[in-house]
């Protein structure tokens, strides 16, 4: 049976410890210049009646001071998302630093801002490149997938902007990585999109599936995305399916692990790597409660988490409500270990449960085979991949066991496709033994 309502000694020591935890800042809320098709954020401006103003320096202020305060690690992440980030101008990111060096108090302050590339100049560069911004570039492929779904609200294609961002920081040497949606389009394009990535300088890669619920609006405008169960909604038709997102993680795991380990890197292969190993998976999606990742908008509001920025997830007002008292509040608590307790029984007798703790639970709105709910809808891809991960993934976690490098990996792997290549065309050829889990 599930552990509801039951709680874990190690919930509890989270719940008494010093605050630890992330957030998210939307320093213009929802605003953006482009209007993907598929994004989930456009539509939280109706909670704010379409009015989304740039922070004030007033809410910037108390922000800075009370997330730095609140940190019991001595480094301190700022993570700059929107919307589009830069439309709060480059004056508003100076005193966010001039505000960082008041109140660091000690402490290493880092900053990761995510943008569109729409905007990225020399100017924005320079800025970037002297406070040492990481800075993660939305871009989903090769043109023809990108453009279909990420457009101005005119419908021009934004490719073309992305593509001179890029071009321009790695000119000017500012670190980048790229962050790129799955779609249905994307589907059995895997090892196609991952090279084109490689070719445009990315080495760090995250790949998230598009997977959500709309309304129509009944005028033929965009169609407004809403949390799944909403009357009226249906499974978006972008969304990539859940084998499809199985075999595109599997099509770009089989190129990286013959040839690039530990030259590019992949998010879902490093939080599979710690699964394995029994390490912290570094990302809230795999880990087995969640609620340490909180969302503050434009007016200071604070929700629960990015994909529940909802009535019902708000947890206060940083003008008048203190972080830890939010991050440690019942409401946030039930969040965080709801992630495990509401799982279903085969969730948690499923073989790969260690390596995919139920994904995200934006995720899971399908029917276990008992008639349970709260099925993760991707299910059988994570099951598709993790399996067919798992003899490499065993053989990198034996590897770090004897303090050598997971890139090793790849002679090995080189050695098991070449002999399952020789047994398909007839011939003789012993796969390479796997490791024990």
């Amino acid at each position: 049976m599930p552990y509801k309502p039951a709680i874990t000694y190690a919930d509890a020591l989270r719940y008494s410890a010093p605050a630890d935890f992330s957030t998210m800042v939307k320093p213009v809320g929802s605003t953006c210049n482009l209007a993907c098709r598929y994004c989930y954020y456009l539509d939280k401006a109706e909670l704010y009646n379409r009015r989304q103003a740039k922070m004030s320096p007033e809410v910037l202020e108390r922000y800075v001071e009370r997330y730095i305060a609140s940190c019991s690690s001595p480094v301190v992440t700022f993570v700059w998302h929107g919307g589009e980030p830069l439309l709060a101008g480059l004056d508003y990111f100076r005193l966010a630093m001039k505000l960082q060096r008041q109140y660091a108090g000690g402490k290493k302050i880092e900053n990761a801002l995510q943008t569109n590339g729409q905007l990225v100049t020399p100017e924005w560069c320079k800025f970037f490149r002297e406070h040492s911004f990481l800075v993660g570039v939305s871009i989903d492929g090769p043109q023809d997938i990108h453009d279909a779904y990420r457009c101005a609200h005119s419908g021009r294609p934004s490719f073309g902007k992305v593509m001179q961002a890029v071009e321009l920081m790695a000119r000017l040497r500012v670190e980048y990585n790229t962050l790129s949606v799955v779609s249905n389009l994307s589907e059995g394009r895997g090892a196609k999109v991952y090279r084109f990535l490689k070719s445009i300088g990315s080495r760090f890669m995250q790949f998230l599936p598009a997977l959500e619920h709309t309304v129509s609006g009944g005028d033929g405008s965009r169609e407004a995305i809403v949390a799944p169960g909403v009357a009226g909604s249906h499974l978006a038709p972008w969304s990539v399916s859940a084998k499809g997102f199985g075999e595109f993680m599997r099509d770009i795991f089989d190129e990286w692990v013959l040839a690039d380990v530990g030259r590019y890197y992949v998010q879902l292969f490093d939080v599979a790597l710690a699964q394995w190993v029994g390490a912290p998976p570094g990302l809230c999606s795999f880990g087995e409660t969640c609620g340490a990742a909180l969302v503050v908008e434009h007016n200071g509001d604070v929700y629960s988490c990015d994909h529940f920025v909802y009535p019902e997830h708000r947890l206060g007002n940083l003008l008048h409500d203190d972080f830890a008292a939010m991050l440690g509040s019942k409401q946030q608590f039930k969040f965080g270990v709801d992630k495990r307790n509401g799982l279903p029984r085969e969730c948690l007798r499923c073989r790969y449960y260690f390596a995919c703790r139920g994904e995200c639970p934006k995720h899971r709105f399908a029917l276990s085979a008992d008639g349970e709910k709260n099925k993760n809808a991707l299910c059988e891809g994570y099951k598709l991949f993790f399996s067919h991960v798992e003899p490499y993934m065993m053989h990198m976690a034996e590897l770090l066991s004897r303090e050598q490098a997971p890139a090793l990996v790849m002679p090995w792997a080189q050695a098991r496709r070449a002999a399952a290549a020789r047994r398909a065309s007839g011939g003789a050829g012993e796969l390479p033994p796997a490791e024990k889990r």
